[in-house]
């Protein structure tokens, strides 16, 4: 028979190993949702709400970050009018490749990208001697049509601001196949852990060189860790489409989604000049 002073104490005990549970099992919640977060922008990438530790952009062939766990609002955001414009007729054409393609590209030459999408022309200077494995990708890739049709499945407006394209499934996951190595993370441009406005990136998955097709554009300096290829910069007239594109917000209200403006790609070519 326990006194009435042990039973008093064994439920105090009982009591506080159940609010150490309940404490322990909250911070494992928190954990796992901050991880979610921290994987986000596939930029890779993407999204993810936004984390600046590697794997912002979890994208190519692996089910990322490009979409991050978030709390639902209590109620829907209310969405910005579409600025962009309907699609061109045509769909996305199912194209993958076991290996990265030959390097063919003239090295010492410039070559530039376009984006006709249906918001607008963005015009993409590229670094091509900096970066020729992702140059001759692109170029390889828009050569076949890969990109044609695809939509720009992610914007990110907190933290850091990106708008994700590259992706023909639209979800994030999505690649052509195969992953070519990183370049040019030591850009002079990439100051302070700030990717500036106005540079192209390549999305990965987390890890080292395992960009693929999906990549961000910058509209507003956004600090991220130099894990993620520069390889363009977006000539002044695709600043103010890309900040178009941005000010139409994105549809989760979290502040990383799928943008409200229908931003499609009708064509992407690569030109060498």
């Amino acid at each position: 028979m326990v006194s009435q002073e042990q039973r008093r104490r064994q439920l105090a005990r009982e009591k506080f190993l159940r609010q150490q549970q309940r404490r322990t099992a909250a911070r494992r919640r928190t954990h796992a949702r901050n991880a979610v977060i921290a994987s986000v922008l596939g930029v890779v990438v993407v999204g993810s709400v936004v984390s600046y530790a590697t794997g912002v952009f979890k994208n190519d062939d692996k089910k990322t970050n490009a979409g991050a766990e978030v709390t639902p609002s209590p109620s829907a955001p209310s969405k910005a009018p579409d600025p962009c414009k309907k699609a061109a007729p045509g769909k996305v054409e199912s194209l993958s490749w076991k290996k990265e393609p030959a390097v063919t590209i003239d090295k010492s030459a410039d070559y530039a990208m376009k984006l006709a999408t249906t918001c607008g022309d963005i015009d993409v200077d590229l670094k091509t001697a900096a970066a020729p494995h992702t140059v001759n990708s692109f170029n390889f890739l828009a050569g076949k049509g890969f990109f044609d049709h695809t939509k720009c499945h992610r914007l990110v407006t907190k933290n850091i601001y990106v708008l994700q394209c590259g992706d023909p499934q639209g979800t994030g996951s999505g690649g052509p196949g195969y992953t070519i190595p990183d370049e040019n993370l030591k850009d002079k441009n990439l100051k302070g852990g700030i990717y500036p406005a106005g540079t192209v990136a390549m999305a990965n998955t987390g890890q080292k060189h395992t960009g693929g097709s999906q990549f961000f554009l910058v509209y507003r300096d956004s600090q991220l860790p130099p894990n993620y290829t520069p390889f363009g910069t977006i000539s002044k007239s695709g600043m103010t489409v890309l900040k178009k594109i941005a000010a139409a917000g994105e549809s989760s209200g979290q502040g990383d989604g799928a943008p409200n403006a229908t931003v499609v790609i009708n064509k992407l070519t690569v030109t060498k000049s």
